[in-house]
């Protein structure tokens, strides 16, 4: 399965966080066992080998609930074992080939979220797959991935994360990348680095720099993932209606140029 091509969804019970969280977590999730009662639902798991992830700039925790699988990230390939939970920022492909029984519990940041939680800076875990046992208590970690109902391991860890909430008062440098990024959405992405760095009333050297410190990337390379993932979503859910200028490219060369370098592959090779 690959991302926006298939509905990796569709294997996965999702759960929102409350209120005071959501700004900094996207979703928590957990991969549903192939069950007479979910057959429907989920795929059978031997019908894919994988579920292959495009880079997103989010830090997510993958806990793994089942036995060992491999996880593919840049040109290494590792074991995870049943007893490793993992962090990733998210910032490559990704890809975890899976065992007939996975089970996976995760937990999706939304850029800058795990900081504003949990006090970690998200650039320096660029380029890592980073041990959960060197984020989150051992304990904890043993505690959540005793047997018990989706729902119930979600609340676990909701509370978890708002009793470790370090940043209740929201820092600058976070709302302002926030509202950099929220510019540029309600523009329907047509503006580039300069126009947002504008409408901030900062120079770009300012907006690159409260990016980098932030996010770990510059705002142009932020903007065009969430641009070629917004773009390409809806050229696969809506292709008679796709037309490129919607999404502040030039043609469709420019959109293909910007997927191929986001995928790594041509659109027909999907």
């Amino acid at each position: 399965m690959v991302e926006i091509f298939n509905d990796i969804r569709k294997i996965y019970e999702f759960y929102q966080p409350c209120e005071e969280l959501a700004r900094h977590v996207e979703f928590i999730s957990e991969s549903m066992p192939v069950t007479d009662e979910n057959i429907n639902r989920a795929e059978k798991t031997l019908q894919f080998s994988g579920v292959k992830m495009f880079p997103s700039w989010t830090p997510t925790f993958w806990i793994n609930l089942g036995p060992y699988y491999y996880l593919a990230s840049g040109k290494e390939t590792r074991v995870i074992k049943s007893t490793d939970d993992v962090l990733l920022l998210r910032d490559g492909t990704v890809e975890r080939l899976k065992q007939a029984n996975d089970h996976i519990f995760t937990v999706k940041f939304r850029p800058g979220g795990l900081e504003a939680v949990l006090g970690i800076s998200q650039p320096k875990i660029a380029g890592r797959v980073v041990n959960l046992n060197e984020i989150l208590p051992p304990a904890f970690l043993q505690k959540i991935k005793q047997p018990m109902p989706a729902a119930e391991r979600f609340e676990v860890m909701q509370q978890f994360l708002l009793s470790s909430y370090k940043n209740k008062t929201e820092d600058y440098y976070l709302k302002f990348v926030t509202d950099c990024i929220g510019n540029y959405g309600a523009a329907d992405m047509q503006l580039n680095t300069s126009q947002v760095a504008e409408r901030m009333f900062v120079t770009s050297k300012t907006i690159n720099r409260y990016f980098n410190k932030v996010v770990g990337l510059s705002p142009k390379n932020y903007f065009s993932i969430i641009r070629t993932r917004t773009a390409l979503t809806t050229w696969v859910n809506q292709r008679e209606l796709f037309t490129p200028y919607d999404f502040g490219y030039y043609d469709m060369s420019h959109f293909y140029k910007d997927v191929v370098k986001f995928t790594g592959r041509k659109l027909s090779s999907f």
